[in-house]
């Protein structure tokens, strides 16, 4: 409200208590180091089972950022089938799955599918029932082997990285000279585009001038 008649001061409330709604973080340090160990003692309570699900390779989205590749939500069902993998027992084997996710470029769908086989060459199936084994279950020596701590992998982004690599294409970046000027270059190009016309006409008018002083 506004100050009428003796001028007075409103009555701002400038007592309470406000401490009591102030939220600090002093437990940031004590906090990382407690994630760090829950993921440490859950990657030992389910080995040698990876802790997270396998990723395929995306691109990100919008022009600013597609040149790099990043772990996408799951493989579609497109990029399964072409790798020979059923789509219900791809979530058993640790591969996530994304079925609305479309394939816009067959270099996507070649990494993916390429991806899907490298994992599933790698991957040690133990069976489900001790003496019980099914068609592509592992053999005892592997299982025992992959039993080992040596052979334990915490995650399967661990086992199968996603990096991204930088591509100097030919006839481009790659014949570049370093001591080219590349922005004097392109104000030059611009500059002669721009000024055809008049450089034509003066061009021209010299000529003429040059044929009248032969007369």
């Amino acid at each position: 409200m506004a100050i009428k008649h003796n001028q007075q001061i409103q009555k701002n409330h400038f007592h309470k208590d406000w401490q009591r709604y102030v939220r600090v973080h002093f437990d940031q340090p004590g906090k990382k180091k407690s994630r760090r160990n829950a993921r440490v003692a859950k990657a030992a309570k389910v080995a040698p089972r990876p802790v997270d699900l396998l990723r395929p390779v995306v691109r990100c989205p919008t022009i600013k950022y597609n040149r790099r590749v990043r772990p996408g939500r799951g493989f579609s069902l497109v990029e399964l089938k072409a790798a020979g993998i059923p789509r219900k027992f791809a979530r058993t084997i640790g591969i996530s799955v994304d079925p609305r996710r479309q394939n816009l470029s067959e270099e996507g769908l070649k990494a993916n599918v390429e991806r899907l086989q490298e994992y599933r060459k790698r991957l040690i199936l133990f069976p489900r029932r001790n003496g019980k084994t099914k068609e592509g279950d592992a053999s005892a020596e592997d299982i025992k082997s992959a039993k080992s701590a040596e052979n334990i992998v915490s995650s399967a982004a661990a086992a199968l990285p996603i990096k991204n690599v930088a591509k100097i294409t030919e006839g481009k970046l790659s014949d570049y000279k370093g001591e080219e000027n590349a922005y004097r270059k392109l104000r030059d190009s611009r500059s002669e585009a721009r000024l055809v016309g008049v450089r034509e006409k003066r061009a021209k008018a010299k000529a003429d001038e040059a044929d009248s002083k032969k007369k």
